[in-house]
Parts: C-alpha cells; sequence; structure tokens
C-alpha cells in the first residue's frame, strides 16, 4: 500500500462508525459527565497520529512570527525535577480549565502576556471562552485561532505576570520515561495523572503524536503532557477506548508540531505544514525505511536529487522505519527548514541536504 507523506496516509483515514465497540474520542469537549463527541473508528488496528520530534539540536521558534512562544534550546538533555510531585507544583499553576457553550477543556499558559495553548475542538466555534486558573481567577479569553487539521488552537487572556510552562522545542519524548497529564477530566480542575510515554512517532490521521498510558479522560483535551524536567513534550487529544472509558491508550499532539502551529495563527497567517514532495510505501526487506514511488515535479525532493527507488531512513537524524514515520519527521518541521536526509541508492548509503516546502492543510 502506498503511503504519500504530503497526505494523510490511506490506510490512517478513519471511518465513522458509532456502532463499533473500538472507537477514538476526542477527550474534550464535554461538559460535565457527558461523552458526546464524535466517534471514530481507526481502519484496522489503530497505527496512531503523531510525530516524532526531532531530536537533534532544534532551531528556536521564528521570532518574527510569533516572539512568545517558549521553547528549550538544546533538545533531548533533560534533568528530572524530583518526581510527580515536583512537577505538578512546576507546571499546575500554568493549566487552565476552558469553558465554552459547548462544554469544558483545558490549556496551558505558554506566555506570561496571557498565551495558552490547547486543542482546536474544545474551543472551535467560539470567538470567546471563559477561562480559569489555578488560583481561582477568572478572565475571559479571545479565540486566536484554531487549526482543524492537526487540532491546535490558541487563546489569548488579558494581562501580564502569568505562570507559564516550558515547551519542548525539540524535546524528543522517549519510550519509557515519565509522562504526566494534567488537567480537568470531567470538570475536575487541576488533575493531575501519571504514566509512561508509551509510543512516540505515531502518526494519527495526519498528524504526529506521542502515546500515553497516563489517564487521559474528556475534560483533559488541551492540558498538557509534561516529561519529569517539566517540559511540555505534547498537548492531550485523543482516547483510543472500547467502552468510551480510558484504556490506558492516550494521544498528545506532539509538541513540535503545535508550536509550528501556533506560531502561523499567532502571526495570523494561514496554516502551512512542511512537506518534502513524495509518495512512498514500505520496504518489505526487513531493512526498514522508506522506498520513493513517485517524486513531485518542481517538489523540495526534486529539487535535492531524490529519486525513485530511493530508500529513505533517516531525516535530522532520526531514524526512519516506515512511510507513516517519515511523514511525521517531516512535518515536526517548519517550511522553509533544511534538513538532512540520509537514503540508500544502488546499495550505497547518500546523504542530501532538502529545503521542505509548505502545503496549507
Amino acid at each position: 500500500m502506498t503511503t504519500d507523506v504530503d497526505q494523510r496516509p490511506e490506510d490512517l483515514q478513519p471511518e465513522l462508525f458509532p456502532e463499533e465497540p473500538t472507537r477514538l474520542r476526542r477527550s474534550g469537549r464535554r461538559t460535565g459527565l457527558v461523552l458526546g463527541a464524535a466517534i471514530v473508528l481507526i481502519v484496522g488496528f489503530f497505527v496512531g497520529r503523531s510525530i516524532a520530534p526531532d531530536s537533534s539540536s532544534p532551531t528556536p521558534p521564528a521570532s518574527a512570527a510569533a516572539p512568545n512562544v517558549i521553547a528549550v534550546p538544546g533538545a533531548g538533555e533533560t534533568v528530572d525535577v524530583g518526581g510527580i510531585a515536583a512537577v505538578a507544583e512546576l507546571v499546575g499553576p500554568s493549566v487552565v480549565q476552558l469553558e465554552s457553550d459547548t462544554g469544558l477543556g483545558s490549556g496551558v499558559i505558554f506566555d506570561s502576556s496571557g498565551l495558552i495553548l490547547t486543542a482546536a475542538h474544545v474551543i472551535e466555534g467560539s470567538d470567546t471562552v471563559q477561562v480559569r486558573l489555578a488560583d481561582g481567577r477568572v478572565f475571559e479569553g479571545t479565540v486566536v485561532g484554531t487549526h482543524g487539521a492537526t487540532d491546535v488552537g490558541v487563546v489569548s487572556i488579558e494581562g501580564e505576570g502569568f505562570p507559564t510552562a516550558v515547551l519542548g522545542y525539540g524535546t524528543a519524548a522517549r519510550v519509557g520515561e515519565t509522562a504526566i497529564a494534567l488537567g480537568s477530566p470531567f470538570g475536575l480542575e487541576q488533575t493531575v495523572t501519571a504514566g509512561i510515554v508509551s509510543a512516540n512517532g505515531r502518526n494519527i490521521n495526519g498528524v504526529p503524536m506521542v502515546q500515553t498510558d497516563a489517564a487521559i479522560n474528556p475534560g483533559n483535551s488541551g492540558g498538557p503532557l509534561v516529561n519529569g524536567a517539566g517540559h511540555v513534550i505534547g498537548i492531550n487529544d485523543l482516547i483510543f477506548s472500547q467502552g468510551g472509558g480510558n484504556d490506558g491508550i492516550g494521544f498528545a499532539i506532539a509538541i513540535d508540531i503545535a508550536i509550528v502551529v501556533a506560531e502561523q495563527l499567532l502571526a495570523g497567517d494561514e496554516v502551512q505544514l512542511a512537506a518534502l514532495g513524495v509518495a512512498t510505501i514500505p520496504n518489505t526487506t526487513g531493512e526498514g525505511g522508506a522506498i520513493v514511488r513517485e517524486v513531485v515535479s518542481g517538489s523540495a525532493a526534486d529539487v535535492a536529487g531524490l529519486e525513485v527507488g530511493d530508500r529513505i531512513v533517516t531525516v535530522a537524524g532520526s531514524p526512519v522505519f516506515d512511510p507513516g514515520q517519515l511523514f511525521s519527521e517531516i512535518v515536526t518541521h517548519r517550511p522553509g527548514d533544511s534538513v538532512e536526509i540520509e537514503f540508500w541508492r544502488d546499495g550505497q548509503s547518500q546523504q542530501i541536504t532538502v529545503e521542505l516546502d509548505g502545503i496549507e492543510r
């Protein structure tokens, strides 16, 4: 089966089958105990909508587009701050409850001027929302923008000196490390649950996500998933459930793509995601990688010299095991970024630098 890294992979497109028992549910946009959100069945066993954040040294977010976006310079080297309780104390003050006309969700303040990152489905359709801070203060929040394809949204409140969380741009979520989810499940404010990063690089509906077994429930959507250093590694978004409750399989939008989208929303731009310009198929030889089946004429891949038959094995130093992961690795970057791609051609390993395209999604 062919998977195009510039389009939603065909095998990951969900279908609406409300009668089926195995479902992927949004974890927000409910009021109280109401569980009435969209019900989605993943075709076959879910593969995941996710990204694998690049573990190489990242480029800081573009200050011209969004000067208030916080990032961790120098990815990967994080230090545990002292356990789950210490992380909760560190990050908790920046976690907010969001209430719109249609339900409740969560968010996280990422700039002291009052910028809040959340999931788009928590606030979509609203111009303003009620924002309740951890200290009990309530503000009217303005919806800056939403992007449905990635489910990322931004809200702002008036003021200054608000407590903030650190967005771990370029901080690769490591499988097995502590994962802590904060938010307002079922409207219960300032709830903390913990588990581990179960998987990384999950590609669900064309969005890179981090998988976790930390309990994520209705109302958690939009809240942060953080690591042991207190860095936000994802925005809680979905649960995989057979009965509608938490089955220990939750998903958070990987923070790198959330930042890329938030920057563009804050700048008032149409959101574009990075694209390579190839269609690929899985490698069936057992060696991993994604084999180029087609190169789009004039695309970033074409300009850089990729050819049909090339087997792509790394992007910016991160290994690529299949076409879905290739897609995830590409969209964690910004349009216009230059990335190193390693591939095999005629039995020899080669490297090229590609300046990524940008396409609206």
